[in-house]
């Protein structure tokens, strides 16, 4: 087979649906993103860090597609199946209202968890309309060339890697390298098109209008099954529950990773070079899941991450690294080599787009404090940690306290060399501290006296190099006097009381230089270069971290408005990619597990301020 990328048409900004149009369906392996107008423009299989198969939001013309939509003008809108990730896109016509509804079958069959199906039920509830599609997958992010064939009602896409089949209940017909239908319906009649991976044992499995009707009640009910869980009965309860089933989208079930996004390389600026590949676990973003999920009750999901922690994460052979690094495949995996594919243009044009990732390999000192306190949370929370995982934290303590003092890339992982962060130390510190928590909680057994000595020279050294006299307010590296959104964590971490006058001078401070209608920057790159061109947006995290520090500060109106305004952001599903443009769009990759968990904890902390 030949890898020559294919060439379909000539690039054009138009034919791009915004990042914040698109909804989200997944099997805990997997996702597509589907458009508000119908198309699916990102899918892979078989899961979340293989090459895509449909990948038009990052090449509207090489990427390849699955168009399904009315074939004469509609007005659409989207929405959730309630309590589930089954999505619904309807297309209002002047002849009918007709549906599409879009999901993945989950319904814990350990049986088929191999297999990977898409199912896209049609289905006209008013009237007639005339539907169309168009199914072009192209294979290796569309460097691999592969063949099609019908088989009665079933099309066979095969490349030299993959194979994948689509039942139809309406005729299809080959078109080059593509196959299309179209076909009408009348008030209560229905298609099907179910999209399958062929592989090794896996034949084709058609998929009849019957058998997607119990696929769709089967789904629904482990959806809403899943959901009952949570404990959280507060104000924002459609948005807490919708984060909720994003984050469990994000986790890959066979090992327990949560994937930062499920998306690699959507522009933190269009046209900029702020492009990433976020479909691996990090360990920050993961740790801080946990958190959200404990908090709502679901306590699954945290011994999922914990098991994979002690399958997949040693404590180290000496690495200059670290006994940890920052990320890991969802496979755990630890090489992640950055590429970047020439051939796609990426979104709105914005190259290059990248796949892998180069920060693996950075110094994060952070991630010991976000990854023990997880830990420290489960064992209070959840159930406590065996002698074997006390043995690891121990370990990581140990390193911590060795290794705090160095310079590293950070918390927002800039690439334009190593500083002294206030945010690594402070995490340093919480490290520690947790450790020494659990210790004393359960009597286990610690280097008490050098892990107290240890955590109390980082305070010292925070509280006198990482704060500037010159803005009254806490810094982003040591001796400097530049902000950082990342010291909104201080109170939440419990380092300084959140009405310390410190604090708050430096919450006054903050405000003033990285605050946006509530919308709030990670930091200004031209007073600290990051090694990178562009400009960025508003950081979604930042922006709920600081609702939650308002809260803390006793400044429950203006951290209730500040919280409102930002869920007028969320898209129109309430979903959040990274970033918010100046003008309000999403940025960044889509949806983002940091945001989403940052609001659930904004929320749980504002509702019990509220009373």
């Amino acid at each position: 087979m030949s890898t020559t990328p294919i060439e379909t048409g000539t690039p054009g900004a138009s034919r791009y649906v915004p990042i914040a149009d698109h909804g989200l369906i997944g099997d805990l392996r997997s996702v597509a993103l589907v458009g508000i107008d119908g198309t699916i423009d990102w899918y892979c299989c078989p899961s979340f860090d293989a090459p895509s198969i449909f990948a038009a939001i990052l090449d509207a013309e090489r990427g390849g597609c699955f168009e399904l939509a009315a074939s004469v003008p509609a007005r659409t809108k989207q929405f959730y199946f309630p309590d589930t990730n089954v999505l619904i896109t309807r297309f209002f016509t002047e002849d009918g209202v007709g549906e599409v509804q879009d999901f993945m079958p989950v319904d814990g069959d350990t049986a088929e968890v191999e297999r990977h199906r898409l199912i896209r039920r049609v289905v006209c509830v008013r009237g007639s309309i005339p539907f169309r599609t168009r199914v072009a997958p192209r294979f290796d992010y569309g460097t691999r060339t592969h063949t099609v064939r019908l088989e009665g009602e079933v099309a066979v896409f095969e490349s030299e890697e993959l194979a994948i089949g689509l039942t139809s209940t309406v005729p299809l017909e080959i078109d080059g390298p593509d196959v299309h239908a179209d076909f009408k319906l009348s008030q209560g009649e229905s298609a099907v098109l179910a999209l399958d991976q062929i592989s090794g044992a896996l034949a084709l499995k058609r998929c009849a209008r019957t058998e997607a009707e119990m696929q769709f009640n089967s789904t629904v009910a482990y959806w809403r099954r899943w959901l009952s869980a949570s404990k959280y009965r507060g104000r924002w309860r459609e948005m807490v529950h919708r984060s909720a089933l994003t984050l469990k989208l994000l986790t890959y079930a066979p090992t327990g990773a949560i994937v930062a996004a499920p998306t690699t390389s959507l522009p933190e600026q269009v046209g900029g070079e702020r492009n990433w590949d976020y479909r691996y676990m990090w360990v920050r973003d993961a740790a801080f899941c946990v958190y959200a999920m404990l908090r709502l009750g679901f306590t699954t999901e945290a011994e999922a991450f914990m098991s994979f922690l002690t399958e997949h994460v040693s404590r180290g052979d000496g690495s200059p690294a670290g006994p940890l690094q920052i990320m890991y495949g969802i496979d755990g995996r630890t090489d992640l080599p950055e590429r970047e594919l020439d051939h796609l243009e990426g979104h709105l044009g914005s190259a290059p787009v990248r796949v892998g990732n180069a920060a693996s390999d950075q110094l994060q000192l952070d991630i010991y404090g976000a990854l023990i306190d997880s830990i420290y949370l489960y064992d209070k929370w959840a159930q406590p940690i065996s002698s074997d995982q006390w043995d690891n934290v121990c370990a990581l303590v140990d390193w911590v306290c060795e290794n705090w003092d160095q310079p590293d890339e950070g918390i927002w992982e800039t690439r334009g060399g190593r500083k002294n962060f206030l945010y690594s130390r402070l995490m340093c510190w919480v490290a520690i501290e947790r450790g020494i928590r659990m210790a004393n909680r359960r009597g286990l057994p610690a280097e008490l006296p050098r892990w107290q000595e240890c955590r109390d020279r980082i305070y010292r050294r925070i509280m006198s190099r990482g704060w500037s006299e010159t803005r009254q307010a806490f810094v982003q590296c040591e001796d400097s006097d530049v902000l950082d959104a990342a010291v909104l964590m201080m109170p939440m971490a419990k380092f300084i009381a959140p009405t310390d006058p410190k604090w708050l001078s430096t919450l006054d401070a903050l405000t003033e230089d990285l605050v946006s209608d509530s919308l709030v920057y990670r930091y200004d790159p031209e007073a600290s270069p990051d090694g990178l061109r562009g400009d960025e947006g508003t950081f979604s995290i930042c922006s709920f971290w600081y609702v939650e520090a308002m809260v803390r500060a006793g400044r429950v109106d203006e951290a209730r408005l500040a919280f409102e305004k930002m869920l007028t952001y969320a898209n129109h599903l309430g979903l959040y990619a990274e970033e918010i443009s100046h003008t309000g769009e999403q940025q960044g990759n889509f949806p983002q597990a940091f945001t989403h968990l940052s609001l659930i904890s904004a929320a749980f902390n504002l509702d019990r301020a509220l009373g």
